[in-house]
């Protein structure tokens, strides 16, 4: 259970890690608005509610020094009197919920005429003292009372003005309906001031994120610099980084024709030397020197294809396959071979030129090289990939074949020319742009190539 419970807060702490900076900064501020804005309704309503109680308590007040200026004690009748007027009829209308009375405790007792045959609870009190007390009828009453000494009686006499505090009730309740309406109104819209200005605030983290899309695309070199201070230096050294990134590779790829063009005139002069040696000699030189020429060729390509490091933007398929496919057009004619080709409309992709011809060159090349009468040539394209067919009417190849074709140097037929390369160069190319190669048997009998690509150029939203 111990490690339970140390290992959630390392989950939750991972799970966070990982929102939105947006999410963060909305939850934050729905965190304070929650908090702050029901303390501040608490304190506000409390402030009113005491204000206006002790409002109400300072009317009854007032109205209770009147009553008490004017209580007298008649000698003669032996009782109390009360002979000033209240302007204030609901003393007169019986259970108004305005009453008064005065009361020694025993046997003096003067009420409102609106208390009728009902009368106070009496507290001892030697100052002004405010409560609420239940009334006649159920009613709810606020009630300010006092003790004062009143000659020539002995005991105190004891004063209580009382009201109905539903309307002090209903004035706080009105008060807190507003309040509350009020600061969820508040709150709702500070959250959507805040959410704009959220929005606002982040804008140019999206379009730094567009921007990095444009150059992932290929359709921008580098990231625009024209952002807030804290961010335009982070696309800065972005900016650098890439720059150096596209140096190195290009470096690369230069070094690479270089080695080759290096190596081509040392090759030439071997095989021109193996030829003076006798022939029980020169069968073994040649293949090891076969071998090496392979080596070196395998690895120039693979060393100079670009793949999927480099940023492309998008190239017209067909115009860049075009003068490849009319050299092997040709080829095919010469040859005697059918070389069919279908288009799936106009298609886009993010790809290096000399990649995309070196691939579907090896691919023509061996499909020309073993095909009987008939070459087919297919490319199509879903929105997401490319898909690129080639197959052809020669003998074709089993499961076990189809394997060793894509490994390098392997060769199925040592009576026809060539290294074996073009199946391996495709199957490095591939792996280089993160797609999927496929060999199985054609519907005319030969071999069947697919190559799926996920480098179609995406239309750009606007």
């Amino acid at each position: 259970m111990s490690r339970l419970n140390s290992v959630w807060p390392e989950l939750w702490v991972r799970r966070w890690a990982k929102r939105s900076i947006s999410l963060r900064l909305l939850l934050a501020v729905l965190v304070m608005i929650g908090l702050a804005l029901p303390v501040a309704g608490t304190l506000l309503s409390h402030h009113y509610r005491a204000s206006a109680t002790q409002a109400f308590d300072e009317r009854l007040g007032a109205t209770l020094n009147v009553i008490m200026a004017g209580v007298t004690y008649d000698r003669i009748e032996q009782q109390l009197v009360h002979d000033r007027a209240l302007g204030d009829p609901r003393f007169d209308n019986v259970y108004s919920g305005w009453y008064w009375q005065i009361t020694d405790g025993e046997q003096h007792t003067l009420a409102s005429r609106s208390l009728w045959d009902q009368r106070l609870p009496v507290i001892d009190s030697d100052t002004l003292s405010a409560r609420s007390i239940p009334g006649p009828r159920g009613q709810s009453l606020r009630v300010v009372e006092r003790d004062i000494y009143l000659a020539p009686l002995e005991t105190p006499l004891h004063i209580s003005v009382a009201a109905r505090d539903d309307v002090l009730a209903r004035d706080i309740g009105e008060f807190q309906r507003l309040l509350w309406g009020g600061l969820v109104g508040l709150g709702v819209l500070l959250l959507g001031v805040l959410a704009l200005q959220v929005r606002w605030g982040l804008a140019p983290l999206r379009r730094m994120h567009a921007n990095l899309h444009e150059v992932e695309q290929g359709r921008a070199e580098q990231l625009d610099t024209r952002l807030p201070d804290e961010l335009a230096t982070l696309a800065a050294s972005m900016n650098a980084v890439l720059a150096r990134d596209q140096r190195l590779i290009e470096r690369g790829r230069h070094t690479a024709g270089n080695l080759a063009h290096a190596l081509k005139t040392p090759l030439s002069v071997m095989r021109l030397q193996l030829r003076q040696l006798p022939e029980a000699n020169r069968a073994a030189w040649e293949v090891e020197l076969e071998r090496v020429d392979s080596a070196v060729r395998h690895h120039l390509a693979r060393a100079s294809a670009a793949g999927e490091g480099v940023r492309f933007a998008p190239i017209d398929l067909h115009a860049t396959l075009a003068p490849l496919l009319n050299g092997l057009a040709r080829l095919a004619q010469r040859r005697g071979i059918e070389l069919r080709q279908t288009w799936a409309g106009e298609i886009k992709v993010h790809m290096d030129g000399q990649d995309i011809q070196e691939l579907v060159g090896n691919l023509m090349d061996n499909a020309l090289r073993w095909a009987h009468s008939d070459v087919q040539l297919q490319l199509e394209s879903d929105g997401q990939q490319l898909t690129l067919t080639v197959s052809d009417d020669g003998p074709g190849m089993n499961e076990s074949e189809c394997q060793q074709a894509v490994q390098r140097g392997k060769r199925l037929d040592e009576q026809r020319s060539g290294s074996g390369l073009g199946l391996a160069i495709v199957t490095d190319l591939v792996a280089l742009y993160s797609g999927q190669l496929q060999l199985s048997r054609a519907s005319t009998g030969g071999l069947k190539v697919v190559v799926e690509l996920p480098v179609v150029a995406r239309n750009r939203l606007v």
